[in-house]
């Protein structure tokens, strides 16, 4: 029986839209004629009893039959269709909030209730990807001040679930990025757990870089973490390292970083809120934030860092928890590995107190872990760093690694990509500078993080000296096109690695 009116039967495309929601329809198609439809309109879908609004895309190409309409596979799980199911389609309701991302457009400031309002929106799908930009461009650069980041922090925790724990003390922290191989938090979550202090550690994707924390842990162990399962892996050894994407923490802000990466945008305000509403939404009570600080680092002043921390800390007082920001050098990259697979052999060499592991990653994590255990009132100012360092080099840290591991799905052994390429010194000389972005590129460009294995491993820092010939880095890469790819980037630009 033909479906009526505004109605089609479903055929799946499998055509991969990552998360945007696409309807595809004929051209000639009667709804997309009558309903007064047009290529990229917004449309409210309905399969049985599951809606969604979807960007509607025009083919007339023979994939479809006259009475058929197809989804993006990102709209075909969300609506749980199958095969012949049947679809009908109506306008959606207008979005009122987009008036008040016109007004912050042109300057205005926004409440607490106007951020809700907007984010509610977001997650309800409201929004097409143009739009979503639309906001995140709006509320860049300096276009909130600190009362609006705190109303927008306050609204994207209020949009989420929050976890609650019996613990009157829960420790977090976390890096504002910017700095490639900085991956601190596996070592540190280790050490602190390892100390008897509850740290449950929900970390995001990479946003802009070659690597974010759950890409990396992903190569050792599972991070698509459920409540239930962050509560047993908590319960059982006091730490635990997930992806927070999974649990909806903070949903709104899930969608925002997608937009962000897609745009390359990592504002300050909607960083600060982003990074805070996930530690509030987490049930921390205390946090350490790292800022790293270089040219070409995110933050590339000590003003601009020093903004940042005043900022976290009056709007983490705002949420009631108790924030110490500490500045560090961002001058170069941490380690040698630059990417999921590569940062995560760094992060068990350091564990494992293996002696050719990179001193940085290991001094940084030992620094911030420091600086945890004091806030929490674990050990007396001062004293933070030696009991770290015990708690490293004694194995206990690695130890409670390995457990947290095999509590979330088991250890698994990271592995570089198939394909590598040596870049090597074309004179003599001891190395003056590193480009953290410019190699960040490099690695992403070679595949990092969708390949896990792809990326960058540097085998100099700044101070050391090369011959002509010797090895600066090593590019890994799943398929010798990406390798090209990333090589004919490099080849192109200068002072990627200088050389005094």
């Amino acid at each position: 029986m033909a479906p009526k009116l505004n109605k089609l039967r479903l055929k799946r495309l499998r055509i991969d839209t990552q998360f945007e929601h696409i309807v595809f329809m004929l051209k000639d198609c009667p709804i997309y004629k009558s309903e007064g439809f047009s290529s990229m309109s917004r449309v409210l879908a309905r399969v049985n009893k599951k809606t969604l609004i979807a960007s509607l895309n025009i083919i007339d190409n023979g994939i479809l039959k006259h009475g058929e309409a197809g989804l993006s596979e990102s709209a075909w799980n969300e609506l749980g269709a199958r095969e012949g199911d049947v679809i009908s389609f109506t306008h959606p309701p207008q979005v009122e909030s987009m008036k008040l991302i016109r007004r912050k457009m042109y300057g205005n400031v926004l409440s607490e209730s106007n951020f809700k309002e907007i984010l509610d929106d977001i997650i309800a799908g409201r929004y097409s990807n143009v739009e979503l930009s639309a906001f995140i461009t709006a509320c860049a650069g300096d276009h909130l001040n600190l009362d609006e980041i705190t109303s927008l922090t306050k609204a994207m925790v209020s949009c989420g679930k929050t976890l609650r724990w019996k613990n009157k003390i829960i420790v977090d922290k976390h890096c504002v990025g910017g700095l490639p191989g900085n991956r601190t938090t596996p070592v540190v979550v280790a050490i602190i757990a390892a100390a008897g202090l509850k740290i449950p550690k929900t970390s995001s994707r990479a946003i802009t870089s070659p690597a974010g924390t759950a890409d990396t842990m992903a190569t050792l162990t599972e991070v698509d973490l459920d409540y239930k399962q962050i509560r047993k892996v908590i319960a059982r050894e006091g730490g635990c390292i997930s992806w927070g994407g999974s649990i909806q923490l903070s949903p709104a802000d899930d969608i925002l970083i997608r937009i962000e990466r897609a745009l390359d945008i990592d504002s300050c305000g909607q960083m600060i809120a982003s990074v805070l509403s996930k530690k509030k939404a987490a049930g921390s009570t205390h946090v350490v934030i790292d800022i790293p600080v270089g040219k070409t680092a995110k933050v590339r002043t000590k003003k601009e860092a020093e903004k940042l921390r005043y900022y976290f800390t009056v709007v983490g007082a705002a949420l009631k928890l108790k924030v110490n920001v500490v500045i560090t050098d961002g001058t170069q990259p941490v380690g040698h590995g630059i990417g999921p697979a590569l940062e995560a052999m760094d992060v068990l060499s350091v564990l494992k107190n293996q002696r050719d592991a990179p001193e940085d990653l290991r001094h940084r994590s030992l620094l911030l872990a420091a600086e945890i255990l004091q806030l929490a009132g674990i050990v007396a100012p001062g004293k933070g760093y030696t009991r770290a360092n015990e708690l490293l080099s004694s194995g206990a840290a690695w130890k409670k690694f390995k457990a947290i591991c095999i509590a979330q799905g088991g250890l698994k052994t990271p592995r570089p990509a198939k394909f590598r390429k040596d870049v090597k010194a074309t004179r003599s000389g001891c190395i003056k500078e590193i480009d953290n972005r410019k190699l960040a590129k490099i690695a992403k460009l070679a595949g990092a993080p969708q390949d896990p294995g792809a990326g960058v491993f540097l085998k100099v820092h700044n101070g050391t000296h090369v011959k002509k010939g010797d090895s600066l880095y090593i590019v890994y890469a799943e398929a010798l096109g990406q390798l090209h790819y990333a090589f004919s980037y490099l080849e192109s630009q200068k002072n990627i690695i200088t050389l005094a």
